[in-house]
């Protein structure tokens, strides 16, 4: 049987290449130099295609494609920063800024930069408002900066942790992530590891410790809302979901 790998021939902003056949543009891309912005996108997720900030002009194509999902093919003839391309990202981040909350996405906020994005463009849009959610000792819930990448579910789940803590709930405009029956955090499989955290690009989840320093409390009263004693005694309320309560 033979070894050889098969190929294929694209062209990215005139470049020309040989690649790996199955392999996406973004990937091709990356191994050429060229920088294709990502919001969803992680090296350690499963790639979802839900932000579109990577969306790429492929000629005879009628639709821009993510290039985290689109796989090269032969021939192909590829432009990351074309007319179309950049006024699809920047429509995209004038969107995203106008219902969410991005001052602690320093990544996105480059990108505002970058692409002259109008951030008060849909000023009389609706934002999107959730609760804070500080329930655990270890990281706070601030999902007025959720963009809804996903990487928080992603890395809970197949991905990585296999732990399945997190969920998506709702539909269109509604949609949030949150926990099974929206159980306060210790009253899931959540085992705190912290890697939902540090993949988030937009600090919506952020460990106590910088939120509570940020917060100017004294080290007396960090160490007290951090330590494992901070958390309430708790009840199960029904066993056939796994769920509890605070006492």
């Amino acid at each position: 049987m033979s070894d050889t790998v098969e190929t294929v021939k694209v062209t990215i902003d005139g470049q020309e290449l040989t690649v790996p056949k199955g392999t996406t543009i973004l990937d091709a891309a990356h191994e050429a130099g060229i920088h294709i912005p990502t919001i969803c996108y992680h090296r350690a997720t499963t790639p979802e295609g839900i932000c579109r900030m990577c969306v790429v002009e492929i000629e005879g194509w009628r639709q821009l494609q993510p290039a985290c999902k689109a796989q090269c093919s032969d021939g192909m003839t590829i432009h990351t920063r074309s007319e179309r391309v950049d006024r699809a990202r920047k429509t995209i981040l004038e969107l995203l800024a106008s219902t969410v909350d991005l001052s602690e996405a320093p990544e996105i906020q480059a990108m505002i930069s970058e692409y002259g994005a109008d951030v008060n463009r849909f000023a009389d849009g609706e934002r999107r408002q959730r609760p804070f959610l500080d329930d655990n000792p270890f990281y706070v819930r601030d999902y007025d900066k959720c963009v809804l990448c996903w990487r928080c579910i992603q890395v809970c789940a197949e991905d990585a942790q296999f732990i399945f803590a997190l969920t998506l709930s709702g539909r269109g405009f509604e949609s949030r992530v949150t926990t099974f029956y929206d159980e306060p955090m210790p009253c899931t499989t959540c085992v705190f590891c912290g890697q939902c955290v540090g993949i988030c690009p937009t600090n919506a989840l952020k460990p106590k410790v910088e939120w509570a320093v940020e917060q100017n409390m004294p080290p007396e009263k960090i160490r007290e809302v951090t330590s494992a004693q901070a958390l309430p005694p708790r009840k199960r309320t029904d066993p056939t979901r796994g769920g509890c309560r605070w006492s």
